[in-house]
């Protein structure tokens, strides 16, 4: 974990704020974007998330369908953020401020980007909230299994780890999914995008996902193969890239890295990026997921491309104590709990 502090501040900003990319382009109707030496419009770069961490997926519900934070909302999450800065900062823990035995914040520090006046990630639903669930979904976040727990006790169910299963698919460094890994989180953020002739590539920083989707009308695998990422299928509907995935497995969420709000295999992403300055790449996705949600909802963000941002080397598997400690702690409480042969909970 490293901190970066980013400080280009995206181009024309007030107007940005949850544009989408259709309004975008009649924003910055007089630029024009670059394209490959092939024709096709060029989006290629690094495009970490940063300026969008702290952004909420949800937006609070007294907002209605106010998408934007005033100038007072606004001028807290800045206060928040600097004083999260001079926390980082801190080369001693200040006395009497700290009790246990936690190092100075910077030992666990974020990356830190400029805060943004987006209300929340989701957009549609108009009031910025995640549709509610079927009673099939409502299953399927009964049955997520997750070290957040321990975090977020209201993200998943208490559950015992008898098996490996019993932890989501970042604890065990397999992946984030799609849409996860595209997002903002604590460290990591990085997406840098690659065009060749036929195809776009799209490489995450964090569990190091590296997504080659074609968009020369290549035909789809067989719905018989399933993946945590799917399969993608790209076209360009002018200057967008339109990324449509199915053929999921079921087995990753869209929140918490992917550890809770598990989705079906029936999921269709569909994935829309618009450069609309030299800068500014949009990113939306429209999750559509029947078996999972009442109807489909969308999420909405500005990234700002950072030609220095360095992507650092993600060694999850190599440092993963966590699985061996976590099994083999609940081993050790079962030997303590009552002869009554039930198994302790977190």
């Amino acid at each position: 974990m490293r901190s970066r502090y980013l400080v280009k501040t995206l181009v024309m900003f007030s107007a940005a704020v949850l544009m989408s990319s259709s309004a975008w382009a009649q924003a910055t109707k007089s630029w024009s974007a670059p394209r490959t030496p092939w024709g096709d419009p060029d989006i290629q770069g690094r495009w970490p998330a940063n300026d969008m961490q702290g952004t909420p997926y949800e937006r609070p519900e007294s907002f209605g369908t106010r998408a934007t934070l005033n100038d007072k909302e606004f001028a807290e999450r800045e206060a928040a953020r600097e004083r999260q800065v001079r926390a980082d900062g801190e080369v001693y823990v200040p006395q009497g401020q700290r009790a246990g035995i936690g190092g100075p914040s910077h030992w666990s520090a974020g990356e830190r980007g400029n805060p943004q006046r987006q209300a929340s990630l989701v957009v549609d639903p108009p009031n910025g909230r995640i549709p509610p669930m079927t009673e099939e979904g409502k299953k399927l976040f009964d049955r997520a299994r997750s070290t957040y727990y321990y975090d977020f006790p209201d993200a998943v169910v208490a559950h015992p780890f008898e098996t490996f299963e019993d932890l989501g698919p970042y604890d065990r460094c397999i992946t984030r999914g799609v849409l996860a890994s595209m997002l903002p989180t604590a460290y990591n953020m990085g997406t840098e995008i690659m065009q060749v002739p036929g195809a776009v590539v799209i490489r995450n920083e964090m569990i190091h996902e590296t997504r080659i989707i074609p968009v020369d009308g290549a035909p789809r695998i067989s719905s018989k193969i399933r993946s945590y990422m799917g399969d993608s299928r790209g076209h360009w509907e002018g200057d967008t890239l339109v990324i449509e995935t199915i053929n999921f497995n079921g087995k990753v969420g869209i929140t918490r890295n992917g550890n809770t709000l598990l989705t079906s295999a029936d999921l269709k992403l569909t994935e829309r990026l618009t450069r609309v300055d030299a800068d500014t790449l949009i990113y939306e996705a429209t999750v559509d997921d029947p078996r999972t949600w009442t109807r489909p909802w969308k999420i909405s963000l500005p990234l700002t491309q950072h030609p220095e941002y360095q992507f650092f080397e993600y060694a999850c598997h190599e440092g993963n104590y966590a699985m061996r400690n976590i099994l083999s702690a609940e081993r050790a409480a079962e030997k303590t709990a009552p002869v009554s042969g039930t198994t302790s909970q977190p």
